[in-house]
């Protein structure tokens, strides 16, 4: 079950994206868990990455796995200001950036990783492939 919360914010995310993250969890042949997105400000994601990371910078997203064999499982947290950031930097929409991040965290959950140059690539990748599924499933 894939749930929703918001931590320093207002409920401003437009959730109907729970069957796309399913689908993308089915298409890499895993099973949905339990997954929660929390949503949250810079701030808040700074205090988890120090925290729990030992990490001192600004970042859009952490993501814990709870992975049990196919199974995904995890929380993943957002930041939306960086979200909104980042956006604005790179000319994209919003929406288009959210959903990027949304589905970052689940492919993560299902072993993908982004540490080097290749498996960024290969990250970003599976991405696109989902972010494009999303923009033909809407149009249906």
């Amino acid at each position: 079950m894939i749930q929703f919360f918001y931590e320093n914010l207002p409920e401003t995310v437009n959730t109907d994206y729970t069957k796309w993250l399913e689908d993308i969890i089915l298409s890499e042949e895993k099973k949905p868990g339990e997954i929660n997105y929390i949503f949250c400000d810079d701030e808040y994601l700074l205090k988890v990455n120090q925290d729990y990371l030992q990490h001192d910078y600004y970042t859009d997203i952490i993501t814990f796995d709870y992975v049990k064999g196919k199974t995904i499982s995890g929380e993943i947290f957002v930041s939306l200001q960086r979200i909104s950031d980042n956006a604005s930097t790179l000319s994209k929409n919003y929406e288009e950036e959210l959903r990027r991040v949304l589905a970052h965290g689940i492919l993560h959950l299902c072993g993908y990783k982004d540490k080097t140059e290749e498996e960024e690539k290969e990250m970003r990748r599976k991405e696109d492939v989902y972010l494009a599924k999303y923009t033909e499933d809407s149009h249906l």
